[in-house]
């Protein structure tokens, strides 16, 4: 019998969070492995010689080493979703999902998700733009939630796991969702889903009220 999948992680990093959500979904066997980024754990020989870029997540999945949140998502797709329905065969599904994965890596990054590290980690970033990111980009999200429940149609898929948590903790870096009544109740539609797990909130930005 195979042992769990060890996720190393930091319980305050979205890009972990999303691969522990997915693992919980899918429900896998899964061994929490703590990273202690403040005391620089992520930058250890021994944590360089499984992601050289030094970032959480990575996964040992019985010897199988990965780094990447994406990447491990399409990977635990790949190989413990039988239905299909988190990676779809068909290929403009497929392609839907990937333009999802791209804009989680892409405008989610440095929307927020980076106003989220000016709050909770201090990184010295330009509030005001990067607010601005974010809002242009929950504006287009809103649009496309407002005729399907999840981001690439009916059922959830890798498209919603990737984009959930920084949207979801987006207050957290003073980003409202108080205009975004189709964001909000898509997040409320994943929170609900079997197997989901939160992340830790934060009280800092508009989450300290």
């Amino acid at each position: 019998m195979s042992k769990p999948i060890k996720l190393f992680r930091h319980p305050l990093s979205g890009h972990a969070h999303r691969v522990e959500l997915f693992l919980s979904l899918l429900n896998v066997p899964t061994e929490l492995v703590f990273v202690d980024l403040a005391k620089g754990a992520h930058k250890s020989a021994e944590f360089l010689a499984m992601n050289p870029f030094g970032q959480v997540p990575v996964i040992d999945d019985n010897g199988v080493v990965l780094s990447d949140s994406n990447a491990i998502l399409v990977y635990l797709a790949k190989q413990y979703d039988a239905s299909g329905q988190w990676l779809p065969k068909d290929a403009l599904m497929a392609a839907q999902v990937q333009r999802w994965l791209s804009v989680a890596a892409g405008q989610i990054a440095s929307g927020p998700a980076t106003a989220r590290l000016i709050t909770v980690f201090g990184a010295p970033y330009d509030a005001e733009s990067t607010i601005a990111r974010s809002h242009a980009l929950l504006k287009v999200i809103e649009q496309e939630l407002t005729n399907r429940p999840y981001l690439t149609g009916n059922l959830p898929t890798l498209a919603d796991v990737a984009s959930y948590t920084y949207i979801a903790h987006a207050p957290e870096g003073n980003v409202s969702l108080a205009d975004y009544p189709q964001v909000r109740a898509w997040l409320a539609r994943i929170e609900t889903l079997p197997g989901f797990v939160p992340m830790q909130r934060t009280a800092v930005g508009l989450q300290s009220a």
